[in-house]
């Protein structure tokens, strides 16, 4: 049976950072490509890092050089580490696993992932 479990959301400060973590079970890592996105309230759903079967990263403009994904096959798991956070930021952060195994991937795009976490709130406390 497939799942994601994210954790690791909370309160934090503008500038601050966190670390979400993404256990997968049923398949593995090492052979999808696996996502973060967030989701606002009231806004769409947007894509902010993506990690390639491979171990290549991929991160929109808004966010490149403050998140870093990477991923512990062994433990089956994604991270996603978070610094700079910005009080705009504060989103339901989702984990997703590609619809396809070896999938070749770029910048995170909603329809080239298929199974979803339930996610993590991730709020500015300020």
């Amino acid at each position: 049976q497939l799942q994601l479990v994210e954790s690791g959301g909370g309160l934090v400060q503008p500038g601050g950072s966190l670390r979400l973590s993404c256990v997968a079970s049923g398949f593995t890592v090492d052979n999808y490509a696996m996502a973060w996105f967030r989701q606002a309230s009231g806004k769409d759903r947007e894509g902010v890092s993506a990690i390639s079967h491979e171990g290549n990263t991929y991160y929109p403009p808004s966010v490149k050089g403050r998140f870093t994904v990477s991923k512990d096959n062994y433990k089956n798991t994604v991270y996603l580490q978070m610094t700079g956070l910005q009080v705009e930021e504060t989103a339901v952060y989702y984990c997703a696993m590609s619809v396809h195994p070896f999938a070749r991937i770029g910048l995170p795009q909603t329809n080239e992932y298929g199974f979803w976490g339930q996610g993590t709130q991730v709020t500015d406390s300020s």
